[in-house]
C-alpha cells in the first residue's frame, strides 16, 4: 500500500478471499472493514471501485470454487458474453457442475447438474475480470435459459444474443434439435422459436412475449415498413405498436393504411391488450384465449 492508495497493488480491481489476503500479509482483518473494500460473500471481498453488476457476482462466486469444477451458464453466461442487462448483482449466479465434482452450495448461486457436451463450452473474460473462465457457448446459453427461466426472460436473452450477432437462428435451431431429447428439450425448442433478431431492447422483448401470453399472435420486432421500423408490428394485419412517440414515422404508416397504437409503461397492461386485440380483430385476426396459450405452449411440463 502507498500513501496515495490504501489498496495493495496485488488487490487493486480484484475479487479475493479475505482469509487468503490476510494470510499473505496483504491486509489485516481490521483493514478488510475499510470502505475501499466491498464484502460480497462470506470471506469474499472486492475493490469497491468495481461495478456492482452481475459479472461481479459471478467473480465472487467463482473465487470460492475449485478451478475446473463448474461452467458459467444461463443468464450468467449471457453476462460473460457481454449482455449486461440480463441479470443484476443480486440475481443468482447459474453454474453447471462438471462431472461428479463436489461443489458446495452457497447463497446467491444455483447449481445445475446436467450433461454438458464439450462443443457447448468456450472461454470468456467476465467484464471487469482479467482471467478467462469456462462458459457455455451463446447457443447453449440460450438453450439453458429457455429451460430454466420464465418465458419472458428466456426470449429476451435469445433476442439479445441474436441482436448482437453472438448467435444465429441456424445455431439456435441446431442446438434445439441436438438437445431435443434432453429434459426440457421441447420447451426450449418452442421458446427459441419465438426469438427475434431485430428486438433492440429487453423492454421490447418482454412486451412482445407478454402480449403473446395474453393470447395475441406473436408480434415482429422492428420490421421494415416504408423505410420505417415500428418497435412491434403485425404486418399481415397492418397493425403497429409504438413504445415511444415518433410522429413522423407514425404518420407515414397511417397514411399507408396502418393502424398505429401506442404503448406507455404508465398504461394498464390489460388496457393495452384490449386495444391491440380490438385492432387485430378489426383486421381479421382470430386471437386465442390466454389460457389456451399457456396450457398448450408454455406448460412447465413440456419435455
Amino acid at each position: 500500500m502507498t500513501r496515495e492508495s490504501p489498496r495493495p497493488a496485488a488487490l487493486e480491481w480484484q475479487v479475493f478471499r479475505g482469509s487468503a489476503a490476510v494470510s499473505a500479509g496483504l491486509l489485516s482483518v481490521h483493514q478488510l472493514r475499510a470502505s475501499c473494500w466491498a464484502r460480497l460473500r462470506h470471506n469474499v471481498y472486492a475493490d469497491s471501485r468495481l461495478a456492482r453488476d452481475h459479472a461481479l457476482a459471478c467473480r465472487a462466486t467463482l473465487v470460492r470454487l475449485p478451478p475446473g469444477s463448474v461452467v458459467v451458464a444461463g443468464p450468467s453466461a449471457a453476462t460473460a458474453h457481454g449482455l449486461r442487462s440480463v441479470a443484476g448483482l443480486d440475481d443468482p449466479v447459474h453454474l453447471i457442475v462438471l462431472g461428479d465434482r463436489r461443489v458446495g452450495t452457497s447463497g446467491g448461486t444455483i447449481l445445475h447438474r446436467v450433461h454438458l457436451d464439450p462443443v457447448d463450452v468456450c472461454h470468456r473474460r467476465l467484464p471487469g475480470g482479467s482471467a478467462e473462465v469456462p462458459v457455455t457457448t451463446p447457443a447453449r446459453t440460450a438453450w439453458d435459459a429457455a429451460v430454466w427461466l420464465p418465458l419472458t426472460d428466456a426470449v429476451a436473452i435469445a433476442d439479445a444474443l441474436l441482436f448482437h450477432r453472438l448467435v444465429t437462428p441456424d445455431l439456435l435451431a441446431e442446438v434445439a434439435a441436438r438437445l431435443a431429447d434432453r429434459p426440457g428439450g421441447r420447451r426450449a425448442a418452442h421458446t427459441l422459436s419465438l426469438a427475434d433478431a431485430a428486438a433492440a431492447s429487453r423492454a421490447e422483448s418482454v412486451l412482445r412475449v407478454r402480449l403473446f401470453l395474453a393470447g395475441l399472435p406473436m408480434a415482429r420486432a422492428r420490421p421494415p415498413v416504408l423505410a420505417v421500423r415500428p418497435p412491434l408490428a403485425w404486418p399481415e394485419y397492418r397493425v403497429a405498436l409504438w413504445c415511444a412517440p415518433d410522429r413522423h414515422s407514425e404518420t407515414v404508416m397511417i397514411n399507408d393504411g396502418w393502424l398505429v397504437l401506442r404503448f406507455s409503461p404508465q398504461r394498464e397492461f390489460s388496457e393495452v391488450v384490449r386495444e391491440v386485440r380490438a385492432a387485430l380483430t378489426a383486421r381479421g385476426c382470430r386471437t386465442k384465449r390466454k389460457q389456451d396459450v399457456v396450457e398448450s405452449a408454455l406448460s412447465p411440463n413440456m419435455r
